[in-house]
């Protein structure tokens, strides 16, 4: 059976451009970078070609590029190091759709003392900026907004956000890992302060991250114990995958056009064939600008885990949310969120492509889910009202 895999939000292949860059600092160059020894030297030469190739694609400095192990120590990284710098201060605003890296981090600092604040969204999935505005504060220590949407792919109107948060002396973070590598960013042109991205997201192994630090933002690190990362994260450096992460990060700055162009009009012909065909379907955030490569479809009266086992049989991987949240029967926390009916939520499906997806896999989907969801509703004790009529 053919693999059709479109579940690159959750985990992206490894480029083999990629792996063959980190391949040789296994077995044959695996010093140390903090050696002082040619050995170790000759990595540390890669390591900060890496950290050259990561600040390229944001618009960053070298410098600024702190490497973790991934994007959920970034976020975690990020947040506590505010609350240290600004110790007298006691709120957190953040949205009520962010991934769990994020959102969990908050509702433990609630539990804490901490003054924490979730945002609201509308139905399309988009930030009121005013509401942003009315509630950062003089106690506000920092706002931590997610740059797109793991599970709709909106986008947030995060450069006008950040500017807010400055203006009343915050800092600002985003969780940007679903936007690096598909949209262009430019943290030199930026009000961000600091801005996590990771590895697995844009075809480098899992197991490595970034936490982009603006020179001059004050910052405490989580990790400590050595001098690596300029003292900002202690332990001895993963290596391989920063060098990983580094060629990954080169091939997407060269292929940030293709998910503009190609990916897009994939992505954008699915979700046109699938509108057609299937009656009572919604796009999640489809009202609103959303990356090029998400399409969340809501087919109304049918269970979205009935579907991805019924695509799974026919080879196609694809998402009822977030991989982080999956397992649970709830419905995404994000769709609650922007108010999409129960009959809805239930049966929304991810579907998100890469560079390596193909016009032969967009054509198996719509082959094979329209059948799939008549076969469901026929078997659905829900919604023979409406769809009968």
């Amino acid at each position: 059976m053919r693999e059709i895999y479109l579940d690159n939000n959750a985990t992206t292949k490894v480029d083999e451009r990629v792996f063959e860059e980190m391949r040789p600092y296994f077995c044959e160059l695996y010093g140390n970078p903090s050696s002082m020894h040619f050995f170790g030297g000759q990595v540390q030469k890669k390591v900060d070609e890496a950290r050259a190739r990561v600040a390229s694609l944001l618009g960053a400095l070298p410098d600024e590029i702190v490497f973790t192990a991934c994007g959920t120590e970034s976020d975690n990284a990020a947040i506590r190091s505010a609350l240290e710098v600004f110790p007298e201060r006691r709120h957190v605003i953040t949205s009520r759709v962010e991934h769990p890296a994020v959102l969990t981090q908050c509702r433990n600092l609630s539990k804490r003392g901490y003054r924490v604040t979730e945002l609201n969204v509308d139905g399309n999935g988009q930030l009121d900026l005013a509401e942003l505005e009315r509630l950062v504060d003089e106690d506000t220590a920092i706002v931590s907004l997610m740059y797109a949407n793991n599970e709709t792919g909106v986008i947030f109107p995060i450069e006008e956000a950040a500017k807010i948060v400055k203006k009343k002396g915050a800092l600002f973070h985003t969780d940007a890992v679903q936007a690096v590598g598909k949209i262009p960013l430019n943290m030199a042109e930026s009000a961000i302060d600091m801005l996590s991205l990771s590895g697995h997201k844009l075809h480098a192994p899992k197991g490595v991250g970034v936490l982009f630090v603006r020179r001059g933002t004050p910052f405490r690190p989580m990790l400590v114990g050595g001098h690596q990362e300029r003292g900002r994260r202690a332990g001895t450096e993963n290596t391989a995958s920063i060098i990983a992460m580094g060629k990954a990060c080169q091939l997407a700055e060269q292929y940030m056009a293709d998910e503009a162009g190609r990916v897009r009009e994939m992505r954008d012909r699915l979700e046109r064939e699938l509108t057609a065909l299937i009656p009572n379907t919604r796009i999640n955030g489809g009202g609103t600008e959303r990356l090029p490569n998400t399409l969340s479809i809501a087919m109304e009266f049918v269970e979205g885990e009935g579907i991805l086992l019924l695509l799974s049989e026919k080879g196609i991987c694809a998402s009822s949310g977030s991989a982080c949240t999956s397992g649970s029967l709830e419905p995404s926390h994000v769709l609650r969120a922007m108010g999409v009916p129960f009959t809805c939520a239930h049966g929304s499906i991810r579907f998100s492509l890469s560079r390596f997806t193909t016009d032969d896999d967009i054509n198996a989907v719509i082959t094979e889910l329209p059948p799939i969801i008549s076969r469901l509703r026929a078997m659905s004790p829900f919604g023979r009202e409406f769809l009968n009529k």
